[in-house]
């Protein structure tokens, strides 16, 4: 009999229900014995207990449903080994669960403060096996991540609606696309989309170069134009500034995010009508799509395939178009990012799509 404890960690997003089915469905049909614990909103089920033995029917239906069936919550990796003010020692009660439920792994999905968790676990004697769930598309480890795909998609589609009433009007119009660390999203969902400018985390942005971009469109006849943004997208100037003076300037900021100042200065400096559109929570919402779908169910089979072997300690990657097993040493505190000079963006550029740079 193999006992698996699984759960899903910080933000929802697509395809968490269609990568557990994938592990479940892997388990079930290789004719062994299985029991399947569920835990309950994250880490905060392993640490309060709060499980679901869950059965076979419990997997059926599930492959299109986006969210997670088994809830999820935050529990950040920064805090994870200070006691609580009740006096529960979060670490200690999340090996307690799993010993006292003879867990012969853990199957955890998803992204980086998840993936430390993990990790330390895995450090502490725990069998521990991962999936890469983010729509940022930032773990280290592996080429894609799943709940990407989908939230491009969402976006791309948000960027296609505002293009027909940006030409009506004749206005500029700043979409902001999650991501405040990663600029793949913005960067995919910016391109699909047709957006004339992209800004991402990676690139400081040069106010005055995305105003000479708008008035060289305009001088072209282009009486509208469309920015991408992300949320984490940063002036030159505030990139130069220490984290210290950074967080100073930030306690005062008066914008609900950088789109609303980046439209505020394009607006003085051109006299341009700007607006700003904000899918916000959209992008990590709805069925996952096609692709998401038939990814995470890839995933989770090798999950499946792993724990069957007994072996234990890795996420399941994606590199180069195969399935890897990763080394969770490896992936936990590191992000991937865009590179600057990665030729996704030198093409971006030869198709006349500014970074404000």
């Amino acid at each position: 009999m193999k006992r698996i404890g699984m759960l899903t960690s910080g933000g929802d997003c697509q395809a968490l229900n269609a990568a557990m089915r994938g592990v479940a469905k892997s388990l079930f049909n290789a004719k062994e014995d299985v029991e399947i614990y569920g835990f309950l909103n994250g880490y905060q089920g392993l640490i309060h207990g709060k499980f679901r033995l869950l059965t076979y029917a419990d997997f059926s239906g599930i492959l299109t449903k986006g969210g997670t069936f088994l809830g999820s919550s935050r529990t950040p990796f920064k805090t994870i080994q200070d006691i609580e003010a009740d006096g529960i020692d979060k670490v200690a009660a999340m090996k307690q669960t799993y010993y006292k439920l003879q867990l012969d792994c853990l199957v955890i999905l998803g992204g980086n403060g998840t993936h430390k968790t993990a990790n330390l676990l895995r450090e502490q004697g725990l069998n521990i096996v991962t999936l890469p769930k983010t729509i940022d598309n930032d773990l280290w480890g592996t080429d894609m991540t799943f709940g990407f795909q989908s939230a491009v998609n969402i976006a791309t589609e948000a960027i296609d609606c505002i293009h027909t009433t940006a030409a009506s009007h004749g206005r500029v119009f700043i979409v902001e696309v999650m991501g405040h660390k990663v600029g793949f999203l913005t960067l995919n969902a910016g391109m699909a989309g047709g957006a004339d400018i992209i800004l991402i985390p990676e690139i400081p942005y040069d106010i005055d170069s995305i105003v000479k971009k708008i008035q060289e469109r305009h001088e072209r006849g282009s009486a509208f134009t469309i920015l991408a943004v992300a949320e984490g997208a940063i002036s030159k100037e505030d990139a130069a500034l220490s984290k210290k003076e950074y967080k100073k300037k930030m306690e005062k900021y008066k914008y609900p995010s950088v789109s609303y100042e980046i439209a505020e200065k394009i607006r003085k400096k051109s006299g341009l009508d700007v607006r700003v559109t904000v899918p916000g929570h959209t992008q990590r919402g709805g069925s996952p799509c096609p692709y998401d779908r038939v990814f995470a169910s890839r995933l989770g089979s090798e999950a499946g395939k792993l724990i069957l072997k007994g072996e234990y300690g890795f996420m399941v990657g994606y590199k180069n178009r195969e399935m890897v097993k990763v080394p969770l040493e490896e992936v936990a505190g590191k992000l991937k990012t865009v590179d600057p000079k990665s030729s996704i963006v030198k093409e971006a550029k030869m198709l006349g799509i500014s970074f404000g740079d």
